[in-house]
């Protein structure tokens, strides 16, 4: 049997697409520098902007498999197309909100459009690369995307803030929409091989229900914000929501998402990839970056500099994942590039960043470079498992798997270094107990502490907190890096069998 036609525009697209996607993947990073300016432009409470930060994350999570399971069914161009619509109005109504309960009706409306922009892209290079090769390099490149996407958020944030007013950091979607859904328009083709069946809304409903609510859950408990009896009935309501969900995909003659998927360990494996992969990487970064301001005493700006070989490395580890993925084989390069990143995390763990020399820099490079061939390497095992037609359902599942490490991984990391951090500080002695609690919580609460004492005991606290965040940095980099090297013990035994639909594989 021949193999079909390559679409002559297909590079064209896969530009398209990918730019289509980089909003979306900005839009979760680039409010964090700008929180500060927000909360007093719009006298928003610490609960709203709690809000404003979690619920667009929160709703991906819920949405990404409901709209990519969607998309299957009507066609990736219309799904696609209406998400890019509907994220362009968002960001227009979160620019210009003027209360803070606006700007979170704006940011659930971004998060609706960015649940259809994400599958549709992958399933778009899924349908587009039918070769095994060329998806490859594809899905590294779409990679390379998210990965600067991430990456250039607060640092645009922070820039646009010098010159303008805190919403010119969502007006800077609309022009890159304005190109961008257009070239979608006329790039992609009209006629699409679609699953079988129409979209189940009360199984979407049942699925959206259990994912929030389990998520924000897990969210809240880990983080100590809720108490236990508000967090329970949660958990236990989005555990039955998704226990009724799965029962009644496997009852239906119309099921909304094939479970069979979940039987492939390449699907298995990548979706796991994915969501440590992305953990480790989110959450070294925050740790990192309090590490550097917090007890080394460098600014943003210098802290930001001093990342920048974990933010190249991790922009360009995508195509070379690509190359390297059709070269030596998909289940060498994951497993292999698990186990540096394992390694490169537990050198920073021991590594002096006050003189970092060459090789703190070099080890940070090799974190990103290797965290983000991980994640690429997910994105290859997961579009290769699928057929073309169920390339938006397998692109949701791992879409959730971004989210849901993103999200929870900055959680755990967060809890893991307040769990540690108040275990190992020495307080001064005859500091008052109010004070010693509050100081225990994180080393930002230690500084806040210390500005309320006389000279030498507040020196004697921040030393004492810049002790304890040290040894709980190295505890948490020990961790991860055990994690990511049972990790990769895992996806060398998941893909063992693992061969791409539309190539040979190796």
């Amino acid at each position: 049997m021949s193999a079909p036609p390559r679409d002559p525009k297909r590079w064209l697209v896969l530009v398209a697409v990918t730019l289509a996607f980089l909003p979306v993947v900005i839009d979760m990073t680039v409010l964090h520098v700008v929180i500060p300016t927000l909360t007093q432009s719009l006298g928003a409470s610490g609960t709203e902007v709690l809000w404003i930060i979690d619920i667009y994350p929160l709703l991906m999570a819920g949405l990404l498999v409901p709209m990519g399971t969607l998309a299957d069914r009507v066609g990736n161009r219309k799904v696609l197309l209406s998400g890019l619509a509907i994220f362009a109005f968002a960001s227009v109504a979160a620019a210009f909100s003027t209360s803070a309960a606006m700007l979170i009706g704006a940011r659930i409306l971004l998060a609706f459009g960015g649940s259809m922009i994400v599958p549709c892209v992958l399933g778009i290079i899924r349908r587009t690369f039918e070769d095994a090769d060329e998806r490859a390099v594809a899905l590294g490149l779409w990679g390379t995307i998210g990965s600067a996407g991430a990456a250039l958020g607060p640092l645009a944030g922070g820039g646009l803030l010098q010159h303008f007013w805190w919403g010119s950091v969502f007006l800077i979607n609309v022009p890159l929409m304005l190109v961008v859904a257009p070239a979608c328009y006329f790039l992609l083709p009209r006629k699409e091989a679609t699953t079988p069946g129409k979209w189940a809304f009360g199984q979407a409903l049942l699925l959206i229900a259990g994912m929030i609510s389990l998520v924000y859950a897990i969210k809240a408990g880990f983080g100590g914000s809720k108490p236990l009896a508000i967090i329970l009935p949660i958990l236990a309501f989005g555990i039955a929501m998704l226990a009724l969900f799965t029962r009644t995909q496997l009852r239906s003659d119309n099921p909304m998402l094939d479970l069979t998927l979940f039987s492939r360990p390449a699907i298995v494996a990548g979706i796991i990839m994915a969501l440590v992969a992305t953990a480790a990487l989110s959450g070294v970064e925050l740790t990192l970056a309090q590490e550097l301001q917090y007890v080394i005493g460098k600014t943003p700006l210098e802290a930001g500099i001093f990342m920048i070989p974990i933010m190249v490395a991790a922009a360009i580890g995508g195509p070379i994942a690509g190359w390297l993925s059709n070269t030596f084989g998909l289940r060498r390069v994951a497993t292999l590039s698990l186990l540096l990143a394992a390694g490169s995390l537990a050198y920073l763990g021991c590594a002096d960043f006050r003189a970092p020399g060459f090789d703190v820099p070099a080890a940070l490079a090799v974190a990103g470079l290797t965290l983000s061939t991980g994640l690429t390497a997910s994105s290859i095992a997961i579009m290769g498992s699928v057929e073309p037609e169920k390339g938006g359902a397998a692109g949701s599942l791992e879409g959730t798997g971004y989210e849901l490490g993103s999200g929870l991984g900055i959680t755990l990391f967060g809890v893991f270094m307040a769990s540690v951090f108040g275990r190992a500080i020495e307080m001064p002695p005859d500091l008052a107990l109010p004070l010693a609690e509050q100081a225990r919580r994180s080393i930002g609460d230690t500084y806040l502490v210390a500005a309320q004492l006389p000279g030498e005991q507040g020196a004697a606290l921040i030393a004492a907190g810049k002790a304890a965040f040290s040894a709980a940095h190295v505890a948490l980099l020990s961790v991860a890096s055990a994690v990511i090297a049972a990790l990769a013990i895992s996806v060398y035994v998941l893909l063992a069998r693992y061969r791409p639909i539309g190539g040979a594989g190796h």
